[in-house]
């Protein structure tokens, strides 16, 4: 039985797990957005976001601990310098896996892993959809929407009567 084995090992051993997850951690921190599988993407998410909070905080021994995790001077300078000041008053939840669809040499599942506050895509999308947003009741909604509807159709005019007023 596999009671409380949820680590997923990924098809190799630790030391190599280990060093593909910081190879991928680094890329994902130099790039905002990386393309790899599902399995891959989560655990790179479980394996990266701790880092990505140690660095809210600016200390020696927090840059000690990531640069341990990560062997890149230049992947840790950026974590401290850039994304920890954008992400400084997010809660949590810093990265984002949208899948893609499968490969088609081995059918895995794809996907790309990114930094949520990278994407300007999506943070127009959501400042806009805030926007239309409101508190109204099914009830009230329908009411409003077959009144507009109402007084658009008498106003609707003919061809003949365009050319009409044109004249």
């Amino acid at each position: 039985m596999r009671h409380n084995k949820k680590f997923n090992h990924l098809g190799r051993t630790a030391s190599h797990r280990n060093a593909m997850l910081a190879n991928m951690a680094c890329s994902l921190i130099k790039h905002k957005r990386i393309t790899t599988t599902v399995a891959k993407a989560k655990a790179l998410k479980k394996f990266v976001e701790p880092l990505i909070t140690k660095a809210k905080d600016d200390t020696t021994n927090s840059r000690r601990v990531v640069f341990s995790n990560l062997q890149d001077k230049y992947a840790v300078t950026e974590l401290f310098k850039e994304i920890s000041v954008k992400i400084a008053d997010r809660p949590g939840g810093y990265t984002r896996i949208i899948k893609t669809g499968n490969r088609l040499g081995d059918n895995a599942e794809m996907c790309f892993i990114e930094l949520v506050d990278y994407n300007e895509n999506m943070a127009k999308e959501k400042v806009a959809k805030k926007a239309t947003r409101t508190r109204r009741s099914k009830k009230a909604a329908a009411t409003t929407e077959a009144a507009p509807a109402a007084e658009t159709a008498p106003v609707a005019e003919t061809p003949a009567a365009e050319e009409a007023k044109a004249e």
